[in-house]
């Protein structure tokens, strides 16, 4: 698309179809897609792992030094490492997301994702998805958006996700929307980097847009 390096920043709610999206655009525009959300993730396992609670920053604050993690990019599809492993296939479960929402909520753990995802974006041509990527990742992307959906559209969403890999664990769906809910608050009403759309991106609703909808919506912004 341009020689120069550039940037494409999508914040939104869990759920709402942003990695997808982000995804796909990346694939459109021929650059490297970057789930920030995966650091959470692996940090999440940590904590976990170490039978730490993921929300305790005394316990999850000293370990923060000796933890490394990384993202590698093969044949297109992102990696992540933590400590020199790769967890890309662990750390999707429900109770690893739990935690990587509850360590990202800590300021020092967010401190350091946001350097590395900032050095990420000094290097390469990228799109890149999380929660706070616009107002304060990457402030200066060249392109914005907030990617939302309704409640009901994200968890029926995730569900299906769940229910595919055999990941549900007897969760009902209104388990997963009171879950959905309470991960909502947590990420919108932390003090350090809350979800929040950025004043200058572009929202787009994707309740009732497909995938390839919801790819198309985006790339006509960057278009325009």
């Amino acid at each position: 698309m341009e020689n120069r390096i550039f940037s494409v920043a999508i914040d939104g709610p869990s759920g709402a179809g942003k990695s997808t999206v982000a995804k796909g655009v990346a694939k459109r525009l021929g650059v490297v897609y970057v789930d920030t959300g995966a650091m959470y993730r692996a940090m999440g396992l940590k904590a976990v792992r170490l039978g730490i609670p993921a929300d305790c920053a005394e316990q999850v604050i000293p370990i923060l030094d000796a933890t490394d993690i990384s993202l590698g990019f093969s044949e297109g599809a992102q990696h992540v490492f933590l400590d020199g492993e790769d967890v890309t296939g662990l750390i999707r479960t429900q109770e690893i997301s739990n935690a990587a929402s509850k360590v990202s909520a800590i300021p020092e753990v967010r401190r350091k994702m946001v350097g590395l995802q900032q050095k990420l974006a000094e290097r390469t041509s990228l799109t890149m998805d999380g929660r706070d990527i616009c107002s304060y990742v990457l402030p200066n992307a060249e392109y914005k958006f907030y990617v939302t959906a309704s409640p009901d559209a994200r968890t029926s969403r995730r569900y299906k996700e769940l229910a595919e890999k055999g990941s549900l664990n007897g969760m009902t769906f209104g388990e997963l929307l009171l879950e959905m809910h309470e991960r909502d608050a947590r990420d919108s009403g932390r003090e350090c980097m809350p979800l929040k759309k950025a004043p200058d991106a572009i929202l787009i609703d994707t309740t009732y847009l497909s995938i390839e909808e919801s790819i198309e919506a985006v790339m006509r912004c960057i278009k325009e």
